[in-house]
């Protein structure tokens, strides 16, 4: 009776999947702590607001959201990118869109 082996694109999502999610809770600490930092530079003593913080202005609401979202985006793809070569590394294979097709202009291909 075969014994069930598992393509290379199944083993690349078995080591991608668990280390892809450990990385984001770590980007998401990461991202945090730095957006921690910085508004303490932004605003010497004072935590960054949160949205329901009364006291705080929409100004101060929206900056420190955006500075979140900035870094945390920049976190989640680095994180995202060195654990899909990470990935690649351990198993030969690719763990994303493979193949994913980019528009002619963006590749310098005419139709």
């Amino acid at each position: 009776m075969p014994r069930w082996r598992p393509d290379a694109r199944t083993r690349a999502e078995m080591v991608y999947k668990p280390a892809d999610m450990i990385g984001g809770m770590l980007a998401g600490l990461l991202a945090g702590w730095i957006v921690r930092k910085v508004w303490s530079v932004i605003e010497p003593g004072d935590d960054a607001p949160k949205p329901t913080d009364e006291q705080r202005s929409w100004r101060e609401i929206l900056l420190a959201a955006g500075l979140y979202g900035l870094v945390s985006a920049l976190i989640k793809a680095v994180v995202d990118r060195g654990t899909a070569e990470g990935t690649r590394k351990l198993t030969g294979t690719w763990p994303g869109d493979e193949g994913q097709q980019r528009p002619a202009a963006a590749t310098g291909d005419s139709a």
